[in-house]
């Protein structure tokens, strides 16, 4: 049976937070831009920086999520109203998704 090289950085895993695997990936580029690793090594970091890059843009798709607005619609369900960069807030949407003004 082959065995599989042990790494000894950490594996990129769920229990890691976005910022503790984005800065893994950070020293990860670093390290290879240095231009000293050997061959193997830089493998082995490549494969770990592509789980972890993964891994990153697995949480941030997890935040999107839950930043959706939800937004109460005419028929008194509740909707999900995508919150996108640089969206103007509709003031009206608002004023409707909220409790009724006095």
């Amino acid at each position: 049976m082959a065995k599989t090289p042990k790494s000894d950085a950490p594996a990129a895993s769920e229990e890691l937070t976005f910022e503790a695997a984005l800065g893994r990936l950070e020293s990860i580029v670093e390290a290879m831009e240095g231009g000293q690793m050997p061959l193997e090594q830089m493998l082995a970091r490549y494969e770990e920086g592509m789980k972890l890059a993964a891994l990153c843009a697995r949480k941030l798709a997890e935040a999107e999520l839950k930043v959706q607005q939800l937004e109460k619609a005419a028929e008194g369900q509740f909707r999900l109203r995508p919150f996108g960069p640089g969206e103007p807030v509709d003031e009206a949407d608002s004023r409707e998704a909220g409790p009724p003004e006095t």
